[in-house]
């Protein structure tokens, strides 16, 4: 039942292919257009959000809620000036023309600096606005509150360029000023504008080298070019839907790469997948047994056989397989934090977009080109490259490296599998002392203009800076003040800010011991101040708390999500091969790579290993949101692979092999695609590292890593050493579910 539909879809795309590529040119140049342009003037990277992730409904949400709700302030931008030694002389005097054009500028409502205030930075109210080591100061400019967005923008930009070019004014006193411009809506741009950039290097990087792996897959750049087409068509597809979901929820900046970077891998594994099994039954049709070719010739339906063959056989294959990534991914809907579920979404639409490329364009240009897809191309026809291409492009022959490495997989199986667990367990060790952070301007690459300015403030104008631990009472500012010596008993707190009504609540900022507003110490002052009772009601808030939240938001959700993950995963392998060994396998072999790649993460990028060569600063810890992102990213990923695989093993079973002889020979046929599909997709994220947004490189190492795991030591070594030790367990089903399976079996 399932064949035919493939079959007919088949049929379809031989009977219109220049239609369908017609419809998928507009649909890419629609889909680039939208996220290069937008609507009405706004593209995809200006709805881009940026901060700390939070979770609805939790303690430090509402407590940052609480806080937004009370303030009266309007934006604000902050110039910190250095090079100025706190004894120049004349520095009011250089400011005048400063202040005069900030005034003028239309929102502007206040222009703080130090010099301004009577008596001037001998002022007591002027030491916040001091750095510390004596060489400098801050000049604070704030907008009118409520301001039109429009408004508000123009202001910021005017604001921005006029206070970058304050150094200037003051070069006649202090010819070594220098100065850097920060504030909230500049960080925001600075990320989302990495983003843009990131995404273009690793798409400069990836893309080629894709390319160039296909043609040594295949021999040649016509078959190469193929799943390329279609994974150009994938990425414009996905950046258009995702600006679509931006007028329906919140996209934070790294979605876009994330989902972005997982297309255009699904997108050419899939297409290679097509192509290849196209390129085998083609070869099988127009040559005999001996490779001769016969005398059949154009029109007498041999590529539109081989297409619909391919189509109810790879094409199954490949929806099946994004079925699986995809409910691996829908499992991100069901935690509480937005971000997870933006991801979710955003990703199970690219997916779709994926899959229907690999579907769609890819057969309608196979069926245009048809017979030169396996005629030898050009490059081999040069010495050197043919004797490569000889050992790496695609072959009709039924043994050849994988069947014999199987083979001697099958010959020490315990050996191998003991070996294999053990590595994964050694590689999983990290994982133990994972540290989980929600960061900020620390995911910005050092030199950055904003995380320059952030340190700054931090190094000299700590007073300027809000405190790791946010306090929100409901209650008088007597009781809250009667409370603060309780909060400056608690261990580790060096300080406690004065507190500052805010509405019908107070503020009372606590200062841990510490540098790190994420770090240990951090968190467990957070712990400790909600293990109070002052009597009245509190939310705390910050960095530190946002963690906790989230944290324990991913531990509420994840029985749901893996739950429904892994229920999801087991019917649908079951339906694909009637055994319920089977699926229960590749669960246990999915969760040991999975803690294999995590543990790798944490030694790289938490430990600071490798911090060198990636060109990043470790914060301590792994971004939360990363964690569960790699571990439903990378169990979509695996399963993708061993969809690959078990297709063709349960092919060659039904077909009469044995056991072993199938798993044999089924890793023989599917193991060069799944390396080659392996390495592609490497490929792709690899080039996600070479961009500067820390989040985007913990991305995608963790999944280059996951997939180069799964797709040598589990699905070669370790799938062939179980499948060969169960032997005709492997399917086994209770009499009740056969029969289940044999009325939904999806088949060929």
């Amino acid at each position: 039942m399932l064949a035919r539909v493939f079959e007919s879809l088949g049929r379809r795309v031989a009977r219109h292919p220049l239609r369908t590529v017609g419809v998928w040119i507009v649909l890419t140049v629609l889909g680039f257009g939208l996220a290069v342009f937008g609507v009405h003037g706004e593209n995809l990277f200006d709805r881009l959000t940026s901060g700390e992730p939070n979770v609805p409904g939790s303690e430090s949400e509402r407590g940052s809620q609480l806080l937004r709700e009370a303030s009266v302030q309007g934006a604000q931008l902050t110039l910190a000036v250095d090079g100025v030694p706190a004894e120049t002389g004349g520095v009011t005097e250089a400011l005048a023309p400063l202040h005069r054009d900030l005034a003028d500028i239309p929102g502007v409502a206040t222009v703080i600096d130090p010099f301004l205030l009577p008596d001037g930075p001998a002022n007591p109210a002027a030491a916040p606005l001091l750095a510390q080591d004596g060489q400098g100061f801050l000049v604070v400019v704030e907008l009118e509150p409520g301001l039109a967005e429009r408004a508000e923008e123009d202001a910021l930009t005017a604001v921005e360029q006029r206070l970058d070019q304050a150094p200037a004014d003051l070069a006649t006193v202090a010819p070594d000023a220098t100065g850097v411009v920060g504030g909230t809506s500049l960080i925001v741009e600075a990320i989302t504008d990495q983003v843009e950039e990131d995404l273009t290097t690793g798409e400069a990087i990836a893309l080629p080298i894709a390319l160039l792996v296909m043609v040594l897959v295949f021999g040649g750049f016509l078959a190469a070019s193929m799943p390329m087409v279609g994974a150009i068509a994938s990425i414009a597809g996905g950046l258009g839907s995702l600006l679509g979901f931006s007028y329906l929820i919140e996209l934070e900046s790294s979605v876009v790469n994330v989902v972005t970077i997982l297309g255009l891998g699904l997108s050419i594994d899939y297409g290679l997948l097509i192509v290849s099994r196209f390129r085998e039954e083609l070869h099988h049709l127009v040559n005999d047994d001996d490779g001769q070719r016969t005398r059949r010739r154009r029109g007498d339906g041999a590529v539109t056989t081989a297409l619909v063959t391919t189509m109810a056989t790879a094409g199954r294959t490949v929806a099946f397989s994004a079925l699986t990534v995809a409910i691996s991914i829908s499992g991100l809907i069901v935690f509480r934090p937005e971000i997870l579920r933006a991801f979710g979404t955003a990703g199970v639409a690219v997916i779709l977009v994926a899959v229907a490329t690999a579907l769609t364009l890819v057969p309608a240009m196979l069926v245009l080109f048809g017979r030169r897809l396996i005629r030898p191309g050009l490059i081999s026809r040069v010495p050197f490259l043919r004797a490569v291409l000889a050992r790496t492009a695609d072959v009709q022959s039924e043994e050849g490296a994988f069947s014999r490495l199987a083979a001697r997989v099958q010959r020490h199986p315990w050996w191998v599998l003991l070996g294999v667990v053990a590595l994964l367990g050694v590689l999983a060790l990290p994982l133990t002392h994972l540290q989980l952070r929600n960061s900020t301007t620390e995911l910005l690459p050092a030199g950055s203009a904003q995380r320059d300015y952030v340190e700054a403030l931090a190094e000299n104008y700590p007073a300027s800076t809000s405190p790791a631990v946010v306090v929100v009472a409901e209650t008088t500012l007597a009781d809250a003040s009667a409370w603060v010596g309780e909060l400056e008993g608690l261990d580790d707190v060096a300080s406690v800010d004065t507190p500052i009504p805010i509405g019908s609540a107070v503020m009372i900022g606590v200062r841990p011991d510490t540098d790190d507003p994420g770090g240990p110490v951090a968190a467990d002052t957070v712990l400790a101040v909600r293990g109070l009772d002052p009597g009245f009601p509190t939310w705390v808030t910050g960095q530190a708390a946002g963690q906790i939240d989230f944290t324990d938001a991913l531990v509420d959700r994840l029985p749901w999500a893996g739950g429904i993950v892994v229920l999801a995963t087991f019917v649908l392998l079951f339906l694909m091969t009637g055994s319920v060994v089977i699926p229960v396998k590749a669960l246990l072999t999915n969760l040991l790579s999975l803690a294999a790649s995590l543990g790798v993460l944490v030694w790289v990028f938490q430990d600071g290993n490798l911090s060198g060569l990636l060109q990043f600063t470790s914060t301590g810890g792994i971004e939360t949101y990363v964690v569960a992102l790699v571990v439903a990213f990378a169990f979509g990923l695996a399963m993708d692979y061993e969809v690959f695989l078990l297709s063709r093993i349960k092919e060659l079973h039904d077909a009469g092999y044995s056991n072993d002889d199938a798993v044999r020979l089924g890793l023989q046929r599917s193991g060069r695609i799944i390396t080659s599909a392996a390495a592609i997709i490497i490929v792709v994220f690899t080039g996600f590292v070479f961009g500067k947004l820390l989040v985007i490189k913990e991305v995608g190492f963790s999944l280059a890593v996951a997939v180069l795991i799964d797709a040598t030591i589990v699905r070669l070594l370790l799938v062939p050493a179980t499948m060969t030790l169960l032997g005709r367990r492997n399917w086994w089903a209770p009499r009740f579910m056969r029969r289940l399976y044999d009325k939904l079996a999806i088949t060929h």
